[in-house]
């Protein structure tokens, strides 16, 4: 079985403060390969960061919240995480392995961090992993664009070597075309 993850994809994230490459876009994607997952039986999983030591994305609170944007279905799942990684501390890995779920589509925000720590932990965990490569987005950095960001992530990721897992890089339309 496969599961859609959608990382992070919350208020806080989305705000004219911290703007986000493509967000409409990545929105729309992450609605399109959602509703193909829930026709074809797969699991929907939101993971929703739960606060952070600078006190802000406290649970219950709007900036916490998924964005509205995203299509929901009572069947989706949702798993909170403390840290980067999704399967830090988090009942993802038990989750995936409960509902016999081996192999991961990977979407959401912020590239270089939590989607980024999530699809390492994926592969150590052994899954075979796809990451949506027009399915996360990220912001300006300092020194670097997000959109070089995200372009930098999906060509480190092609050119990963997993041990067991595997991993493939693809955009949203070639994914709903397999």
């Amino acid at each position: 079985m496969k599961g859609l993850l959608i990382i992070d994809m919350q208020k806080v994230s989305f705000t004219p403060e911290t703007p986000r490459f493509d967000a409409k876009g990545v929105i729309e994607k992450i609605n399109l390969l959602s509703n193909n997952f829930r026709k074809n039986g797969d699991k929907v999983i939101f993971i929703q960061h739960d606060g952070t030591k600078d006190n802000f994305c406290i649970p219950n609170t709007s900036e916490w919240e998924i964005l509205d944007e995203l299509d929901r279905d009572s069947q989706d799942l949702v798993i909170s995480k403390t840290a980067n990684d999704s399967f830090y501390n988090s009942e993802l890995n038990d989750i995936l392995k409960d509902n016999g779920i081996d192999e991961l589509i990977i979407t959401g925000c912020a590239t270089d961090f939590c989607v980024d720590s999530t699809v390492k932990s994926a592969l150590t965990n052994n899954y075979r992993v796809t990451v949506i490569s027009d399915g996360h987005t990220t912001g300006n950095r300092p020194h670097l664009s997000a959109e070089k960001v995200i372009e930098h992530y999906n060509w480190m990721w092609k050119e990963t070597i997993p041990i067991n897992g595997k991993i493939t890089v693809l955009e949203c339309k070639d994914y709903i075309n397999l």
